[in-house]
């Protein structure tokens, strides 16, 4: 019959240790479930936006006139940016990418809720279009406040859910060690996830709020 030595024994108790360190070390919502989950209910609400600008658009190419859901004045116009080049940078709707990408990574989140892991080079795939998503997002947002001056609601639904699907994947990468990152600097960004969330929403609502100041304090004569 099988036995262990007290070194083996004490080498198992240290690998289970460290094991359950690591876990712990790891921040909850960058845990495979509520990572899915989030993955998720993101890109669930950033692919029915897309979807919604996608039907508008659709209305607008058959009838250059068409009034879109959210056409409410001559700030906020879903139309008015669709007419702009800024709105089909790749030579088709930018809508189409939205779709596409959230539809994928809710597939993402859907195989974590259900017991899949997934190699290191595929978290980095989904990093980098992670990233080159929320970096076009940030580039569109730019756009809309300081050169069309025209605000889009649901363009600006995608750019909320952008925002927390990039700042946890990022840290989810991080802390499961396929970004490398010192230790203590990974900690501390797992425990700020939430609150590095909240400082861009709030970023984003400020560079809104005096991108338009003139409409929000009156002088803007509409």
């Amino acid at each position: 019959m099988p036995s262990i030595s007290p070194v083996s024994a004490r080498e198992e108790n240290r690998a289970t240790d460290s094991h359950a360190t690591a876990a712990t070390a790891v921040p909850r919502m960058a845990r495979n479930r509520p990572f899915g989950w989030l993955l998720v209910i993101t890109c669930i609400v950033g692919w029915l936006a897309s979807g919604t600008l996608v039907l508008e658009k659709l209305e607008v190419l058959k009838d250059p006139n068409h009034a879109t859901v959210c056409d409410v004045n001559p700030w906020i116009s879903c139309g008015q940016v669709m007419q702009t080049w800024q709105s089909s940078v790749f030579g088709f709707p930018n809508m189409f990418i939205g779709i596409v990408a959230f539809a994928i990574t809710t597939t993402v989140g859907m195989a974590l809720l259900s017991g899949a892991t997934f190699a290191r080079w595929y978290w980095l795939g989904l990093q980098a279009g992670v990233t080159l998503g929320f970096a076009f997002v940030v580039w569109l947002w730019s756009q809309a406040l300081y050169s069309i001056h025209i605000l889009c609601p649901f363009c600006m639904i995608v750019w909320a859910a952008m925002i927390p699907l990039f700042v946890w994947t990022t840290i989810r990468n991080i802390s499961a060690g396929v970004i490398p990152m010192p230790a203590g600097a990974a900690r501390v960004l797992g425990d700020s996830g939430w609150i590095i969330t909240a400082l861009l929403y709030v970023a984003v609502i400020a560079t809104i709020f005096f991108a338009f100041i003139q409409v929000f304090v009156g002088t803007s004569g509409f």
